[in-house]
């Protein structure tokens, strides 16, 4: 029998909003747009970097933002659940400078995630591991006999839900649910747990 593994988003999944923690934190509104609302990662990306050094918001300043976050409640009891009956890899669009705080407090998943380009503490710009790192994910793992069951909450996963062979929507915004009816929809982790067991 076919081996599964499971792919989840990070943000909004089993954390905060990294970019909305920042906004609130700075007073920064533009800073507040994530990918549930703008499809185009680059896009989203360049103007965050843009308003970055247009106030002079450096990396050490994010990462003590970061650092007071906890992950979204009920999140690591369920994260624990599932990995006691399955493999688990975190696949997410944030950055290795920002993700060691919450992947201490998860108990250490196994990670995919891009690289910021920093120069004296300056963002500058970012590096993604690959382009449409994801879907990429998916087709790498069901290439080495995984079944992929995947679950996420925003435009940028819509690509590894798709390749998986299972997809499902955790507390996803209306916009996406309406633009995606293809993929069962949750919004509590009980949920989403008896939904990935049952594909497993």
């Amino acid at each position: 029998m076919q081996q599964s593994i499971v792919t989840l988003d990070m943000e909004g999944v089993l954390t905060p909003e990294i970019w909305i923690a920042v906004a609130e934190h700075t007073g920064i509104a533009g800073l507040r747009r994530t990918t549930r609302d703008e499809p185009d990662y680059d896009r989203l990306m360049r103007g965050r970097i843009e308003i970055l050094g247009r106030h002079g918001i450096t990396l050490p300043r994010i990462q003590g933002i970061i650092g007071a976050l906890t992950p979204l409640p009920d999140a690591v009891e369920f994260l624990n659940a599932l990995r006691a009956q399955v493999q688990v890899i975190i696949v997410s669009d944030t950055f290795e400078q920002f993700a060691q705080p919450l992947l201490r407090q998860l108990g250490w998943p196994t990670l995919f995630c891009n690289r910021l380009i920093v120069d004296h503490d300056r963002i500058t710009g970012y590096q993604l591991r690959l382009p449409d790192q994801k879907r990429r994910s998916v087709e790498a793992l069901q290439s080495i006999h995984y079944r992929v069951v995947a679950a996420g909450d925003s435009f940028n996963d819509t690509t590894m839900l798709a390749r998986a062979d299972h997809g499902i929507l955790f507390r996803a915004p209306e916009n996406v649910i309406r633009q995606f009816p293809q993929f069962p929809a949750v919004n509590d982790y009980p949920a989403l747990l008896q939904a990935i067991q049952a594909r497993l």
